[in-house]
C-alpha cells in the first residue's frame, strides 16, 4: 500500500473510486464506455500510464460478468458468430500494445474520434447507415482498427459499437456480444501490458482496488437497462458513444 500510495494520493484514490463506479454504471446500462470513461477521469488526476493500469482489472472482471449474465452457451455464440472480428482485434491489440511507451496517441484519438462522431449525427438526425450482415472483409477492417486504438489507449468500445449498432443488434445480443468482444480484448490487454510493463508489482494494487466500485456500478447500471426498451437503448447507446467519439477528438486536439 506504501508503494501505491508513492503514486496516487489517498484523496485521488478516493476521487478515482468514484469514477469506477460511475463508469461501471453508464457501462451495465449501455455495455460500453468504462474504458473511456475511466482512463479519461483518471488522467486528470494521474499519469496516463497509470490510468491505463488501472483500467485493465476492473475492465476485466465487468466485461466477463457482462459476457456471462445469459449464461456461457449464450456468450459461446456470440462468441462463434463474431470470431473473425475478435480474432483480427486480438492480433492488433497486442502488437499495437507493445507501442503504448513510444507512439504518439493524438493521430490515433482523431483518427477513431472523427469517424465515430459523424456515424452517430448521421444517426441521430435520422440518415440511416446500416449492414444487413457482417461481411469476413468488414469484420476484419472494423475488428482490426478497434484493436489497434485499444492496445494503445485502452479505449475499443467505439467501432465496435458503431458497427454493432450499424447491425441493428437486439439490446441483450448486443450487451452480450460486447462483453464478448471487450472480454477477449480485455484479457488480451492484460497479456500484452505484463509484457509492456504498464501492468507490474507497482501498479497493480491500484487495478485491484478499482475492481469493487466499477462491479457495484455494473450492477446498478444492469438494473436500469433491464427498465428501458429498445429505442431508448439506442439512443441512449448513441448518446454515450457521442460523448466518446467527442472525448477522443478532445484529446487527439488537446493532448
Amino acid at each position: 500500500m506504501d508503494t501505491l500510495f508513492q503514486l496516487i494520493t489517498p484523496q485521488d484514490l478516493i476521487i478515482a473510486c468514484g469514477i469506477a463506479l460511475l463508469a461501471g454504471a453508464v457501462k451495465g446500462m449501455v455495455g460500453f464506455a468504462l474504458p473511456m470513461l475511466l482512463v479519461s477521469g483518471l488522467s486528470l488526476m494521474i499519469s496516463p500510464e497509470l490510468a491505463l493500469a488501472g483500467l485493465i482489472l476492473p475492465a476485466l472482471v465487468t466485461n466477463w460478468m457482462q459476457a456471462l449474465r445469459q449464461g456461457g452457451g449464450a456468450a459461446f455464440a456470440s462468441l462463434k458468430r463474431f470470431r473473425i472480428f475478435l480474432l483480427a482485434g486480438l492480433v492488433f491489440l497486442l502488437l499495437s500494445a507493445q507501442m503504448v511507451r513510444i507512439l504518439p496517441q493524438d493521430v490515433m484519438y482523431l483518427a477513431i474520434g472523427g469517424p465515430v462522431t459523424v456515424f452517430v449525427l448521421l444517426q441521430l438526425v435520422g440518415v440511416p447507415l446500416t449492414l444487413s450482415r457482417p461481411t469476413p472483409r468488414i469484420e476484419v477492417l472494423v475488428g482490426g482498427f478497434a484493436g489497434l486504438i485499444g492496445g494503445v489507449s485502452g479505449v475499443w468500445g467505439p467501432p465496435t459499437v458503431a458497427y454493432l449498432t450499424a447491425l441493428g443488434t437486439e439490446k441483450s445480443e448486443q450487451i452480450r456480444v460486447q462483453g464478448v468482444i471487450y472480454g477477449m480484448g480485455a484479457a488480451a490487454l492484460l497479456f500484452a501490458h505484463v509484457g509492456s510493463g504498464v501492468m507490474r508489482a507497482q501498479t497493480l494494487p491500484f487495478s485491484v482496488l478499482l475492481v469493487l466500485p466499477a462491479v457495484l456500478g455494473m450492477w446498478i447500471g444492469g438494473r436500469l437497462h433491464d427498465r428501458i426498451d429498445q429505442a431508448l437503448f439506442k439512443k441512449a447507446t448513441l448518446i454515450v458513444l457521442l460523448l466518446a467519439g467527442a472525448n477522443l477528438l478532445r484529446r487527439g486536439l488537446m493532448g
